[in-house]
C-alpha cells in the first residue's frame, strides 16, 4: 500500500460554491479521532492513544480501504448489473475513476467468483490493510461488504425478491416500452445540426474536449418521441452503468410521491431522532425539515468538505458503514436554510426520512419499484443499499439511458404518466424553483435537481437536471418539450467532465428558438 495516498485527485462529490464556513476546531478533532479508532480496529495498530494521533498516520489506512471498497464495486455492478468485460472496466471504468490506469489494484490482486457473483479487491498482499468485497444480490444490484466479511457472509446481505412487472417491453410501445417507431423529423427540427450535436459529444478530441471526456449514450426526447439515440462502442441501450449523484433526482421523487400522499411534509421536521441524544436541553437539529435537506441546506457538519474518503461519506459508500447512522452523526454549525453545502449525506438524511414514514422494513425495500420505477416502465433500474439494508439513493444506482429519460418525461408531463398523476404538479414545481441559500452563488439548485445558473444567458431559464459525476444528466427543458440524457464515463481528473450545459446549448441548435424559458421564483420562505 502507498504510504500518504493523496485521494484528493479523485474526489467523486459534485461542484460547491465558494465561501463556505469552517467546521469547529473540536469537531475535526472528533471526527479525525474517529477516523483512527476505524482505521486502528481494522489494521491491527490496537495500541492507541490521543497523543498517537500527531505521529501515525491512521488516515490513510482508512482511505485505501474505502478506495479498494469503491473499485470492488465498480467491478461487481459493471460486471454483473452492466454486463461488462474485465478489459472494459479496466479500460474505461476504472481508468477514469482513478488519476491513472496503473493507480488501479492490480488484476492479480482481484478475485473475481462469476459463481457466487463476488468481487474481492485487495488480495495477496503483505500491507495491513484488508481485502474489500462486493457482492451481486437480487433486486439491488452489488453490495459492499465490511472489511472482516468474506464470501461466507453473502447470505447476510439484503435482497429484493419481487417479480418483473407484466409485459415484454420489446413489444412495449415507448416510452412503457422499448418499442420505438421510426418517424420522420418534425420539419422544424434540423438533422444537421442534431447529427452535429452527437459528434460535438462523442468526438470530444475534435471539438475542443478532453480525451478523458467519454460519452457512452446519448438520447434526445422531443415532444415524447425519440428523435436522437446513439451508443458508444460495446454499449447499447440495455446497458446499465452508474448514476452517481443523478440518483439523488430519483430520490426527490421517491419523497415527492410520499408528500404527496400526506407521509411526509417539506416544512416539518425530519421524523427520526438524533444522536446523540441531549441531556436537559433542546436538540437544535430539530429544527431541521425536509426542505432544508433537500435545498442542501442542512446546517449540518459537511463532511465531505474534507477528507471526504476518511471521514465522510465515502465510509458508507464503500466502507461498509451504516449510511442511515452516520448521516445523522453531525452537529450543526449553521442555522437551517441559510448555507448552501452539496453534501451527500444530506440525500441519505431524505432517505432516512422516507424510511422512517413509511415504517415497514418491506415496504420500505419495495417502495421504488412501486411507487415509481415499475410505473413509468423504468425496467432496467436497480437502487442499490448498504449491508444494513438502507438505500444509497444519493449515488448508488443503475440504469440505462432510456430509463433515464422516462424519468425526465414524467417532469416534462408534470407528473401524469398515462393519465395518471404518478407526482405531484406541486412537486415539479417545488423542484425547479431555486434554493433560497443559492440566491447569491446563481440560483444554481432546487429541490435536488440541478438548474440552469443565472449567468448562463444562453439557455433557457427553465431548463433543470438530474447530474451525476462522470458526466451522467437528464436534462428537462420545458419550454422547448425536450429531454436530453447523457451517461459518460468522464475522467474524474480536475476539469475533465463534460458540462452539462455546454450539451445542452449544443443539442438546442437543431431547435427553434422558442419564447419564455424564465425560472421559477421561491415562494415560500425558509
Amino acid at each position: 500500500m502507498r504510504s500518504k495516498l493523496d485521494r484528493s485527485r479523485w474526489r467523486l462529490s459534485e461542484p460547491r460554491v465558494s465561501g463556505q464556513v469552517g467546521a469547529t476546531t473540536w469537531l475535526r478533532q472528533r471526527s479525525r479521532f474517529l477516523a483512527g479508532l476505524f482505521a486502528a480496529a481494522l489494521t491491527g495498530v490496537f495500541a492507541f492513544s490521543v497523543r498517537a494521533q500527531d505521529g501515525y498516520d491512521y488516515y490513510s489506512f482508512t482511505a485505501e480501504i474505502t478506495w479498494r471498497g469503491s473499485q470492488a464495486l465498480e467491478i461487481c455492478n459493471s460486471l454483473f448489473v452492466g454486463g461488462r468485460t474485465v478489459d472494459q472496466i479496466y479500460g474505461q471504468e476504472l481508468a477514469g475513476l482513478v488519476p491513472g490506469a496503473s493507480d488501479a489494484m492490480p488484476r492479480s490482486r482481484v478475485e473475481i467468483d462469476e459463481r457466487l457473483k463476488i468481487v474481492a479487491v485487495g488480495v495477496g498482499g503483505n500491507d495491513a490493510v484488508p481485502p474489500m468485497r462486493a457482492a451481486y444480490r437480487e433486486g439491488f444490484g452489488c453490495v459492499v461488504m465490511a472489511p472482516h466479511q468474506t464470501a461466507g457472509d453473502i447470505d447476510k446481505l439484503p435482497l429484493l425478491q419481487m417479480a418483473p412487472p407484466p409485459g415484454d417491453p420489446a413489444a412495449t410501445p415507448w416510452p412503457d416500452g422499448d418499442r420505438a417507431e421510426q418517424r420522420p423529423l418534425p420539419p422544424d427540427v434540423d438533422r444537421a445540426a442534431l447529427d452535429a450535436a452527437g459528434n460535438w459529444a462523442f468526438d470530444r478530441a475534435s471539438h475542443g474536449g478532453h480525451a478523458g471526456q467519454v460519452t457512452l449514450s446519448l438520447l434526445v426526447v422531443h415532444r415524447g418521441h425519440i428523435v436522437y439515440e446513439r451508443y458508444a462502442p460495446g454499449v447499447d441501450r440495455h446497458t446499465r452503468t452508474r448514476t452517481w449523484s443523478a440518483a439523488k433526482s430519483i430520490t426527490s421523487t421517491l419523497v415527492g410521491i410520499a408528500v404527496g400522499k400526506g407521509l411526509l411534509k417539506l416544512d416539518e421536521p425530519l421524523p427520526f431522532d438524533w444522536p446523540p441524544k441531549t441531556q436537559g436541553a433542546p436538540d437544535p437539529r430539530k429544527r431541521i425539515t425536509l426542505r432544508h435537506v433537500l435545498h442542501m441546506s442542512s446546517g449540518l457538519y459537511p463532511v465531505d468538505n474534507d477528507h471526504q474518503e476518511a471521514l465522510g461519506s465515502y465510509l458508507s459508500y464503500f466502507g461498509g458503514w451504516n449510511s442511515a447512522d452516520h448521516a445523522r452523526d453531525r452537529g450543526l454549525i449553521r442555522e437551517p436554510g441559510t448555507v448552501w453545502d452539496y453534501e451527500n449525506y444530506d440525500t441519505l438524511l431524505v432517505v432516512l426520512a422516507l424510511k422512517t414514514a413509511l415504517g415497514d422494513q418491506k415496504t420500505y425495500l419495495e417502495c421504488p419499484r412501486r411507487v415509481l420505477f415499475d410505473r413509468i416502465g423504468m425496467r432496467n433500474t436497480l437502487a442499490s443499499v448498504d449491508r444494513f439494508g438502507n438505500y444509497v439513493l444519493s449515488s448508488q444506482v443503475y440504469t440505462n439511458a432510456r430509463d433515464l429519460a422516462r424519468l425526465g418525461l414524467l417532469y416534462l408531463n408534470r407528473g401524469k404518466w398515462n393519465g395518471e398523476q404518478v407526482l405531484p404538479e406541486q412537486w415539479v414545481d417545488f423542484v425547479r424553483t431555486p434554493a433560497p441559500s443559492t440566491r447569491r452563488s446563481g440560483n444554481q439548485y432546487g429541490g435536488h435537481w440541478w438548474l440552469v445558473p443565472d449567468a448562463r444567458t444562453d439557455l433557457p431559464q427553465d431548463a433543470y437536471t438530474a447530474s451525476g459525476a462522470r458526466g451522467q444528466f437528464a436534462i428537462v427543458v420545458p419550454s422547448y418539450d425536450l429531454v436530453v440524457v447523457r451517461r459518460g464515463l468522464d475522467s474524474r481528473r480536475g476539469g475533465e467532465g463534460l458540462s452539462n450545459w455546454d450539451l445542452l446549448r449544443e443539442v438546442l441548435k437543431a431547435f427553434p428558438s422558442r419564447r419564455g424559458g424564465a425560472k421559477l421564483v421561491a415562494t415560500a420562505p425558509e
